[in-house]
């Protein structure tokens, strides 16, 4: 009875401190009732897509529940108000200031649509596949690094929200799917530059006119949406002349997830019908050309 007697007391006198402690204790009650929410959608929907939005939906109005509570408590209930706001602040600035950028990012980026799961994106030099966006992270699975092209390196990365504020952002499949990409390929003088050139362009277009088909309803709807120019999706093909031989460069539109497939076909479709023609299209390798040989002076 004496301890009771004494709490009331001492909540008071210290009417601020116990105002605070019901704050964080209702914070606490909010976030065990988001984490028990997610828990119940995720056994009892089994859509994937819906159980993420729905599981989206109710971490984001529970981080409201929290905002309105708040500002409830923080402009009425605290009879200490400039020390509440001057420490609160404080404490914000010091400490939870990456944590309050990472929801802000959050919610810029599910309001905004900068990028979202199932996206390929490129964020404060990682790249890699977006698999989940939560309230204080994404998480991607990496792509590059010691693995050549665009292929997984096998790690997850769980990157800060609020790194969208902080830099720009890549996105490989917002809005335009497809990506463009090059084939250099060095051809010997004295080759047949027709028959390469037409060797060139008819499996390029042979290989890519899925990818061009689709890609040009895409770049019509980028075109009427943003200030830019109309481009050419079709392959084109450009020659170069170098000391040792002449460069072919084709530039193509290709699905942003089948680039390096897409090289290594173009590749084999191109080296087996240059093998074809006779020796009239060689590829070339590096050559040097000795022009004089200092004469040379054996004394006996």
């Amino acid at each position: 009875m004496e301890s009771l007697d004494y709490l009331k007391t001492w909540m008071t006198e210290h009417a601020t401190a116990t105002e605070l402690l019901k704050y964080l204790l209702w914070v606490v009650v909010i976030i065990l009732g988001i984490s028990f929410l997610r828990r119940l959608l995720k056994r009892r929907l089994p859509d994937i897509s819906v159980r993420y939005k729905a599981q989206k939906g109710v971490e984001i109005i529970g981080y409201l529940f929290i905002i309105l509570l708040t500002i409830s408590y923080f402009t009425g209930n605290i009879q200490d108000f400039t020390l509440a706001i001057g420490l609160l602040t404080a404490g914000i600035t010091i400490t939870l200031q990456e944590l309050v950028l990472s929801i802000a990012g959050s919610f810029y980026i599910f309001l905004v649509r900068v990028y979202k799961p199932g996206d390929r994106i490129e964020i404060n030099g990682i790249k890699g596949d977006v698999i989940d966006v939560d309230s204080i992270y994404t998480t991607m699975m990496e792509i590059g690094e010691w693995v050549s092209s665009d292929n997984y390196s096998g790690r997850i990365v769980k990157l800060s929200n609020a790194f969208v504020f902080k830099g720009p952002i890549y996105n490989y499949s917002q809005d335009f799917p497809f990506v463009w990409d090059e084939l250099t390929l060095p051809v010997r003088y004295g080759s047949d530059v027709e028959l390469a050139k037409s060797i060139i362009v008819e499996i390029a277009k042979e290989t890519l006119s899925e990818y061009v088909n689709q890609s040009i309803e895409k770049w019509q709807e980028v075109v009427n949406k943003y200030y830019i120019e109309d481009a050419v999706v079709a392959p084109t093909l450009a020659i170069t002349m170098t000391d040792n031989w002449m460069q072919f460069n084709l530039r193509y539109i290709v699905d942003y997830k089948k680039r390096r497939n897409t090289k290594h076909i173009l590749n084999e479709k191109i080296g087996k019908a240059f093998l074809a023609s006779e020796e009239k299209v060689r590829l070339a390798s590096a050559t040097f050309e000795i022009v004089q040989i200092p004469p040379v002076q054996i004394e006996s």
